[in-house]
């Protein structure tokens, strides 16, 4: 649905994005992470029609993203929200759907959905930065567009708001409605995304399925055991299943999948060692993002 063909993105002589080829297909919720300044809002802006690539090309449905028809097929919230103070917010969804030729009930249906029927009636100017980004959100969400573009969608959310960009989120990928977002949150990632994409100076730097995360993930987890003694030659008969074992101060340490902890369990118990008590650090998106990160720098 958008295909990035060896994007790039240059900027006086400052390269945004370099070489990007990366297709988020119709159906799926692909994340796209990075540091501040690595490139993702450029992406968004591109697949967008907002700007003209430096080389190579974006398409969206087989057009390029800067024809009028595939700027049709795209709804976009961008990363700083920002209406008329003197309008309600009734006002702007209402301005937003006749621009997009919605239907009329569809102003009430988006500002339920954006829990903001008790303040639809108030000027911008008393919202609060969560409310108006809930409001972006009900604005994003009037048209039954095939293509949705977040960037930092929950920058300033409340909960409320958090719930109202999930069911959105959700929704269209149960619909086989394509959505690409930006995150710093990397909670949303791993709630909403089928794949997430690591920018890293403008470059990709990785790209797994949720599938990968959770492998990944898994295979960074840690068991983490207190013994009253440590046998002679543990160390070497638990390193087959846990090639990294070691001894922290007076923990073992046996890194690798959940899935292995019984069978190291039983090999501990074997030796005659007895378990004083037992721990499991579960791997972290935060810590293989970090890790991804830094490979690329």
């Amino acid at each position: 649905m958008i295909r990035f063909e060896a994007f790039g993105k240059s900027y006086d002589g400052h390269v945004a994005v370099r070489g990007l080829t990366l297709e988020v297909e119709a159906g799926e919720v692909v994340a796209l992470l990075g540091p501040n300044g690595s490139g993702k809002t450029t992406c968004l802006k591109a697949a967008a029609g907002l700007i003209h690539p430096t080389s190579g090309r974006v398409t969206v449905d087989g057009r390029s993203a800067m024809e009028p028809a595939a700027r049709r097929t795209i709804s976009f919230l961008p990363q700083k929200v920002a209406f008329p103070d003197a309008l309600t917010g009734r006002e702007v969804v209402e301005f937003y759907r006749r621009l997009r030729g919605g239907a009329r009930g569809r102003s009430d249906e988006v500002l339920r959905f954006a829990s903001l029927n008790g303040a639809s009636r108030r000027a911008v100017s008393t919202y609060s930065g969560g409310m108006v980004q809930r409001l972006g959100l009900a604005v994003a969400a009037l048209p039954d567009a095939p293509v949705l573009l977040l960037d930092e969608p929950t920058a300033a959310l409340d909960p409320e708001g958090l719930s109202a960009f999930y069911a959105l989120t959700e929704r269209r990928r149960g619909e086989g409605k394509t959505v690409l977002f930006t995150s710093h949150h990397l909670g949303d990632v791993e709630r909403l995304a089928t794949r997430f994409a690591v920018l890293v100076g403008g470059a990709l730097a990785g790209v797994l399925t949720a599938a990968e995360l959770s492998e990944r993930l898994a295979q960074r987890g840690v068991l983490r055991l207190r013994l009253d003694r440590l046998p002679e030659g543990l160390l070497a008969a638990l390193r087959p299943l846990s090639p990294g074992a070691s001894i922290r101060g007076d923990e073992l340490l046996l890194p690798g999948p959940a899935s292995l902890r019984p069978a190291l369990l039983d090999a501990v118990r074997a030796s005659g060692a007895e378990v004083r008590s037992l721990s499991a650090d579960e791997g972290r998106l935060d810590a293989l993002y970090a890790e991804m990160v830094n490979a690329r720098q």
